[in-house]
């Protein structure tokens, strides 16, 4: 049975210990959690006080724990997501990965997900590749057993399976580098069919986030308003041998959270339901239908 989960980014208008709740008591398993000003903020003084009541809200509610970083404004209050791992101050983003790791041990996170980032106009490409690998080395150093999972995005300097991979060789194909695989983003960006891209990475993937999408298009939606049909990724996932999470991905949803949050899990439900009735019959069994609680 797949375990799903759903992203905090997703309740940012949520309490960290409200949206955990709710999460929780939606009957999801686990809970990908970014850390933000308003959700753990890792540079707000008390940490490892309020770390550890996390832990304890996660063990009382029985959720599973990945750790994201992708906060949009938390390292600066003026530019998106900087400084990333390719900017001339990237040695604060560096720093940032390190805490995110720490509290992920202190949590007993599954993982903990980062990316490359957008490179700089002014940043030659060589030398923005220079740069990831050695920040992404810098990372690796104090992982410990943590598993990090990279994750290509759409825009970003590595935006492909086939970017993750290269990056990967690049640091010497280390135990520790393994891939956060987003479903949309394989709709949105590779140039193989969905099912395909889990079944090519299997045994890499340490962290799945889970949403619809267009072709060329980078934009999370309900499940049910893309193009995927997600019986089969549920399919190949589950014969992947994967374990971990596959967290709902829908930053963008924070105004309708729990009710987003609910539609989605029954969604994924009957998804997961169907997945199974492919194996049994053979053939496929078309989308889920998107009313009774599914889709938008």
């Amino acid at each position: 049975m797949i375990r799903f989960g759903y992203g905090t980014n997703g309740f940012a208008n949520h309490r960290l210990t409200d949206a955990l709740d709710i999460i929780a008591g939606l009957g999801y398993s686990g809970v990908a959690l970014t850390l933000d000003h308003h959700h753990l903020d890792p540079f707000a003084p008390g940490l490892a006080r309020r770390v550890a009541e996390v832990a304890d809200r996660l063990r009382t509610l029985g959720l599973a724990v990945v750790i994201e970083t992708g906060a949009r404004y938390l390292l600066d209050p003026r530019r998106k997501h900087a400084p990333t791992l390719l900017d001339d101050d990237r040695a604060e983003r560096v720093g940032f990965l390190r805490r995110a790791v720490a509290v992920g041990a202190d949590l007993g996170a599954e993982a903990v997900s980062f990316w490359s980032g957008v490179r700089p106009a002014r940043v030659p490409p060589a030398a923005a590749w220079e740069r990831l690998v050695a920040g992404c080395a810098q990372v690796l150093e104090h992982a410990g057993g943590m598993p990090l999972g990279f994750e290509p995005e759409p825009g970003m300097l590595v935006d492909t399976i086939a970017g993750w991979r290269r990056l990967r060789k690049a640091l010497g194909e280390p135990e520790g580098f393994g891939l956060t695989l987003d479903i949309g983003h394989c709709r949105c960006n590779e140039p193989d069919p969905v099912p395909d891209c889990v079944t090519a990475v299997a045994g890499h993937v340490v962290n799945v986030q889970i949403d619809d999408m267009r072709r060329g298009t980078h934009e999370h939606l309900e499940f049910g308003e893309g193009e995927i049909d997600f019986p089969p990724v549920l399919r190949a996932l589950s014969d992947s041998g994967y374990r971990g999470l596959v967290a709902v991905e829908l930053p963008r949803h924070s105004h309708a959270a729990p009710d987003v949050a609910a539609r989605s899990l029954a969604f994924l439900r009957r998804a997961e339901e169907a997945s199974r009735r492919l194996v049994r019959t053979g053939a496929g069994e078309g989308r889920v239908p998107t009313t009774e609680g599914g889709g938008a």
